[in-house]
């Protein structure tokens, strides 16, 4: 039933703009990462709109994103650290790093080759979090799209 779900899931946020954000949204809902964030305010962690804009253009985010999720992150968004979130599966994890970066106006979506702040400082709280971080860092800063 789980794997039912999560393929619908896959198949509305293969479909158009709006249908993807209402079912990332309700993903979000689903995987309790509304208790912490919103769309567009902060809330205790970043909006997802924030965090859109943050790694906007960089191909390797996503993963990064999902890993995160799952992981937990410390010192990215400030004094607050994110618990890991290991009820995620990573497949829905991958889902939900896909979906806040489709948050991002497609004119930060197109840009490709930046480097951010927030992958250049790393995550220094979270043990292998930081070369997660450089992971990202490397492939924005060497404009290399692989």
């Amino acid at each position: 039933m789980k794997f039912r779900g999560l393929l619908f899931a896959v198949a509305v946020l293969a479909g158009s703009p709006a249908h993807a954000t209402d079912a990332g949204h309700e993903l979000a809902q689903r995987s309790v990462c509304l208790a912490c964030h919103q769309v567009d305010a902060k809330r205790v962690g970043p909006s997802f709109r924030s965090i859109a804009l943050r790694y906007a253009g960089n191909d390797a985010a996503a993963e990064y994103l999902a890993r995160t999720i799952r992981s937990g992150s410390r010192g990215l968004w400030g004094a607050i650290p994110m618990p890991a979130q290991s009820h995620v599966d990573p497949a829905t994890a991958l889902l939900l790093g896909e979906w806040i970066l489709s948050l991002a106006p497609e004119s930060d979506r197109a840009k490709s080759g930046r480097d951010t702040p927030a992958t250049a400082a790393g995550d220094a709280g979270n043990g292998h979090a930081s070369q997660q971080g450089a992971d990202v860092n490397n492939s924005s800063a060497s404009g290399d799209p692989s």
